[in-house]
């Protein structure tokens, strides 16, 4: 097939070949240094036999149209993170594919939309019966008024941005001065609305599905480990450091492994848990959905990842190799399923 793969890049003046040099290039240096995801994907669908068209959007959308047109690629693998370098207008892209009539994988616009903003993902779920923490959000220039119905120990987050940006051990707060000041820190650093939730304790677990309608499968599950981390809610959260700096998880003994089995009951709540989220928050082809699993075996959804990292040794891959999927396998899967499944 002719398949398209956009992804958002710092290079506004770079043309598909260029960027097909740079992923040969990565590639060959591929023992040394990662060779980013968009490029990943894409050499893995020339593997595959697709014919392949490499369109980096940074600011321009007007071109990336223009060359889709000219491309008529019958399928456009959507692995675009941002726009403009805001994450927060991610689902520009998929929403111009729609609007131009281009069949793409993964998350449509809406979806991207409610999952990317944790307090309506939260209600919506709750509605639908899901575990979620106690929550409450401020828009910026709103105050924190001077009691809240929550209960401390609370998490602060920003309310609508992605791979942990914002957390940091000093999300976790315990008073009401502490959450004033991380509320107007969220506010001031990144121009946001904060949300604070209720911290719930437990283990740390990533379910990646895979599919569509009623052949939705959940792929083994993930879990974040802290072998070396201290009595405090604070050192087993999941920080960016703790999600991204090799250096930091070393030191701390944070390690990404899979999941022990879980008791039975605990396995069909988060079964359980993880369908609704799929459906209730209109994820399709793939998505990741991350829980809490506490001591009493009660699962809590924590929030839902539209369309999680796809790098090969990264947890979706991972889960996708314990499944039987090799890498090349599990990208082509996604297109399986995105050309399956009604537009």
């Amino acid at each position: 097939m002719r398949i398209a793969v956009v992804f958002d890049t710092p290079y506004p003046d770079w043309s598909p070949d260029r960027h097909m040099g740079a992923m040969n290039e990565q590639w060959t240096n591929r023992a040394k240094v990662e060779p980013d995801m968009e490029y990943q994907v894409a050499k893995s669908l020339q593997k595959s036999g697709h014919d392949v068209m490499l369109l980096g959007v940074h600011d321009d959308l007007r071109d990336m149209s223009a060359r889709l047109a000219e491309m008529k690629p019958e399928l456009v693998f959507n692995a675009t993170e941002a726009f403009l370098a805001n994450s927060e207008l991610d689902y520009l892209v998929p929403a111009l594919l729609e609007a131009e009539g281009y069949r793409y994988t993964g998350a449509p616009p809406l979806a991207l939309l409610v999952t990317r903003n944790k307090g309506m993902s939260k209600k919506i779920l709750a509605y639908h019966g899901v575990n979620v923490p106690s929550f409450r959000s401020w828009r910026v220039g709103e105050n924190v008024p001077s009691e809240i119905n929550l209960r401390f120990p609370l998490i602060v987050k920003p309310l609508a941005a992605d791979a942990s940006e914002g957390i940091s051990q000093a999300s976790i707060v315990r008073d009401m001065a502490a959450l004033t000041e991380r509320v107007q820190f969220i506010h001031d650093r990144f121009a946001q609305a904060a949300i604070a939730e209720e911290y719930i304790e437990g283990r740390e677990l990533y379910a990646t599905m895979i599919g569509n309608g009623a052949n939705v499968q959940i792929l083994p599950t993930v879990e974040m480990v802290f072998d070396k981390a201290g009595s405090r809610p604070e050192d087993r959260i999941a920080t960016q450091s703790a999600k991204w700096d090799m250096g930091y998880r070393k030191r701390r003994g944070i390690r990404n492994v899979f999941a022990r089995k879980l008791p039975k009951s605990a396995q069909e709540k988060l079964t359980a848990a993880c369908y609704a989220s799929y459906r209730a928050l209109w994820l399709r082809d793939y998505a990741r959905i991350d829980v809490r699993l506490t001591d009493d075996g009660e699962v809590w959804f924590i929030e839902a990842n539209a369309n999680p990292y796809l790098s090969y040794g990264h947890d979706s891959a991972e889960s996708a190799h314990k499944a039987g999927m090799r890498y090349d396998v599990f990208i082509q899967r996604i297109v399986d399923e995105a050309m399956a499944r009604d537009l």
